[in-house]
């Protein structure tokens, strides 16, 4: 007794089972076949942006000095970076990496990169946060600027002009390329 089927399975039964007995041996047809599982998978751990995780990622964090400056984050030898109530920035956050560098800039009073900061912890959960799904992050300092790079610095570097300090100022957390984390470093150590 025949089953009843669509006419395009049965085709598609017809055509297997042609294509089953003239296969080469130990080879299966192109179509029916599952596809074939790496023999080693890829294990090698990828961040958020889709780069090695081996690869170190830069970052850019904003804080206004007399909130939280740098030199009471150097006081405090650590600090975890909470308080961060925007989806983007919460997003930079979580793709942060153990190790990765992070500039420590000065909003709104003297506007500057003034340190270096590294990330010590990955992403948890903000302690601060009474509701939603909010990340923090626990940064160290690593050393201060050789000097300050102000912001009038970054806006007249050409290499600068597609940062996003510049592009999103109101983000306080946000990913730097390695062009622009050596450039600003580069700033640094020039006399003005």
């Amino acid at each position: 007794m025949f089953s009843v089927c669509h006419p395009s399975m049965f085709v598609q039964r017809i055509a297997q089972a042609f294509f089953m007995k003239n296969a080469p041996a130990g080879r299966l047809p192109w179509f029916g076949a599952r596809p074939r599982r790496r023999t080693t998978p890829n294990l090698e751990p990828r961040t958020s942006h889709g780069m090695p995780s081996d690869m170190a990622q830069h970052w850019l964090v904003k804080q206004e000095p007399t909130a939280y400056s740098w030199d009471q984050f150097v006081a405090d030898g650590k600090t975890d970076w909470t308080g961060v109530r925007n989806f983007q920035a919460r997003n930079n956050l979580r793709a942060m990496q153990l190790g990765d560098e992070v500039f420590y800039y000065h909003s709104v009073n003297g506007k500057a990169v003034v340190g270096m900061a590294k990330v010590t912890r990955e992403a948890f959960r903000d302690p601060t946060a009474a509701e939603g799904d909010w990340s923090a992050v626990e940064l160290t300092p690593v050393k201060p600027m050789e000097r300050p790079v102000t912001l009038e610095e970054i806006k007249a570097e050409p290499m600068l002009q597609e940062i996003k300090l510049l592009k999103h100022p109101r983000l306080s957390v946000m990913p730097l390329t390695k062009a622009e984390f050596e450039c600003i470093l580069s700033l640094s150590r020039e006399s003005r």
